[in-house]
């Protein structure tokens, strides 16, 4: 556990050193979905990489099952905080987010990091696994942006759903319209 804290001390002070700071803190809380964006770029997973542990925290993705088998890759992605999931259904996103709130309500304690974009590519619409997860779980939602022109990573307080899906995705999208992405072009809008 000190080699852990050692390495998490390290990469911090390395995110740091590279630029990037964090705006606020993770919440007091044992569960919750946290949404990222703008998804633009692979850099995005070592920007998030490195705010985890200037934060202190390890929170789970998703990620096919089938990547679990390959030895290597699977032993890094479970240390790193991955959840191998069924994605070969007919009803796959039906499924999936039935999954996801299973492991909420098993686990006393679970972080959830998911990209709503879907794609880094530009996404006029969202994905809405992450507000029906986060609803149907009873946990709230946790928005954390990326901007690379300010080189921070802003964390918002907890948002509760109302159950009002559609009004309410447009206020979450509409909250990452400030934030730049690494390709501009691709950001939220």
């Amino acid at each position: 556990m000190a080699s852990k804290s050692l390495v998490s001390r390290s990469l911090a002070k390395l995110y740091k050193l590279s630029g990037w700071k964090v705006q606020g803190t993770k919440p007091n809380l044992k569960k919750y979905v946290i949404i990222v964006a703008p998804h633009t770029s692979n850099w995005d997973f070592f920007v998030g990489w490195g705010a985890r542990n200037v934060i202190g925290f390890q929170p789970n993705f998703l990620a096919k099952k089938e990547l679990f088998k390959i030895p290597l890759v699977g032993f890094f992605l479970k240390s790193i905080g991955g959840v191998p999931v069924d994605r070969k259904s007919k009803k796959k996103s039906t499924q999936l987010v039935q999954q996801v709130v299973d492991l909420y309500k098993e686990r006393e304690e679970f972080i959830m990091t998911i990209t709503p974009e879907g794609t880094r590519s530009y996404a006029p619409k969202w994905k809405t696994g992450f507000y029906r997860i986060a609803h149907e779980a009873g946990v709230p939602i946790v928005k954390i942006g990326f901007d690379y022109k300010t080189k921070t990573v802003y964390v918002d307080e907890p948002y509760y759903t109302r159950g009002e899906m559609d009004r309410e995705m447009e206020e979450i999208k509409s909250h990452f319209k400030q934030f730049t992405g690494k390709n501009s072009e691709d950001g939220v809008k």
